[in-house]
């Protein structure tokens, strides 16, 4: 868990990092200096396990919001507190943390998961209760279909699938494309079936189509199989963790660097370079925001998250916990701060809202139209390989 190392106004953090190892809970927010109740918000990520990064990012990012907005006099007079419940990145403690925010907490809404498998068990809990909620960065359509409670910020997999097709297609000039998935997580599977979709119908050829459980170490048969079905590119839509080791694999087994990685946003994380090393050197994946984009935005956000927590550089689920606690904020504002039917129709109506992610319209299935990037995994010039924008991609292209 990360330390907070510059305080801001407005937001108690109760035990930080030892609160969440002895109970798996954390609360943000204050009275500011006044008796006015707060509106409770809950998020429930994974603060712990092997994804940690995801739910520590968006955790920051919300908490950041959620303190802006009460060093601004909160929302009608009434500052936000932010209850924070650990998943530990498994779908039971999801339905669960959900289960006791609704219950006992008496949250007005919710926002998470980043995982789809997780937001779907967290989804169904939300819309059995009628507490409006918004996942910042699950990109697979299950999680609001047939759930008119249930909202996202981010794209979607067909999107996503699309973007990276037409990147490898028309800007790598690759289209003999391997696939390595994760079988066991909702988000690969879907990614995995919508980027053959699209590469298929640009005229493209998919060489392999390979299958791994999340958490496996040993992928040398997967990758013997790609190596020797002439692939140019391998996309590989898993998580950052088994990313790593795969890219690692893939140049121990002789698969160069001429055949580029492809992958999704669930490559982003810190942690994905000091897994891989220069393995993952010139590889590519999709996101939501890149921290280096050339926008008056994304640079002041940067500075207030650096500032905010030790001088780290925000990655993309910290910016997509941000918009989606502005986005619920704003939300809460139009709707008096009631729960309900009525912050599920503010939701709804949500149209044309400036996020650091982007321009951010919530659509008739309660998805975010928006626009994607393209970044690749390149040597800094402090010496780190960090990932660098390439492309922007609109969802009218």
């Amino acid at each position: 868990m990360n330390r907070r190392r510059t305080a801001l106004k407005g937001v108690v953090l109760m035990g930080a990092a030892g609160l969440l190892a002895l109970s798996g809970v954390s609360m943000a927010g204050s009275q500011a200096g006044t008796a006015a109740e707060p509106v409770l918000i809950g998020h429930y990520g994974s603060m712990t396990g092997k994804e940690a990064t995801f739910g520590q990012s968006t955790d920051n990012g919300i908490r950041l919001a959620v303190e802006e907005i009460n060093a601004a006099g909160g929302l009608n007079g009434r500052p936000l507190q932010v209850i924070t419940y650990d998943t530990k990145g498994e779908s039971g403690e999801a339905g669960k943390a959900v289960t006791r925010l609704i219950t006992s907490d008496k949250v007005t809404a919710v926002l998470g998961e980043v995982a789809s498998t997780l937001s779907l068990a967290g989804g169904a809990v939300c819309q059995e209760r009628k507490v409006p909620m918004i996942s910042p960065s699950s990109t697979n359509p299950a999680v609001t279909r047939g759930r008119d409670y249930v909202f996202r910020v981010c794209f979607i997999d067909p999107f996503q699938g699309m973007v990276v097709a037409k990147f490898a297609h028309e800007n790598l000039k690759k289209d003999k494309v391997a696939v390595l998935y994760d079988q066991s997580a909702a988000y690969s599977k879907g990614l995995r079936d919508e980027f053959k979709k699209a590469l298929k119908k640009m005229g493209g050829t998919i060489v392999a189509d390979e299958a791994y459980s999340g958490g496996d170490q040993d992928f040398s048969a997967q990758l013997t199989t790609i190596k020797a079905s002439g692939a140019q590119a391998i996309f590989v839509p898993g998580y950052y963790t088994d990313v790593g080791n795969i890219a690692l694999q893939a140049r121990k087994l002789g698969i160069g660097k001429e055949v580029p990685l492809l992958g999704g946003d669930g490559w982003d994380s810190e942690q994905l370079a000091k897994i891989a090393g220069e393995a993952i050197e010139g590889s590519y994946y999709s996101n939501h925001y890149a921290p280096d984009q050339a926008t008056d935005d994304v640079k002041v956000f940067v500075e207030k998250y650096k500032a905010a927590y030790g001088g780290q550089t925000p990655d993309g689920l910290a910016a997509l916990g941000y918009d989606a606690a502005l986005i619920l904020a704003d939300a809460l504002k139009r709707s008096n701060c009631e729960g309900g039917k009525a912050l599920r129709d503010a939701i709804a109506s949500t149209k044309g809202f400036k996020g650091v992610t982007g321009m951010i319209t919530i659509d008739k299935n309660r998805d975010a139209t928006k626009s994607a990037v393209m970044v690749e995994m390149k040597m800094a010039d402090d010496g780190n390989l960090k990932p660098a924008w390439v492309a922007t991609v609109d969802a009218a292209e």
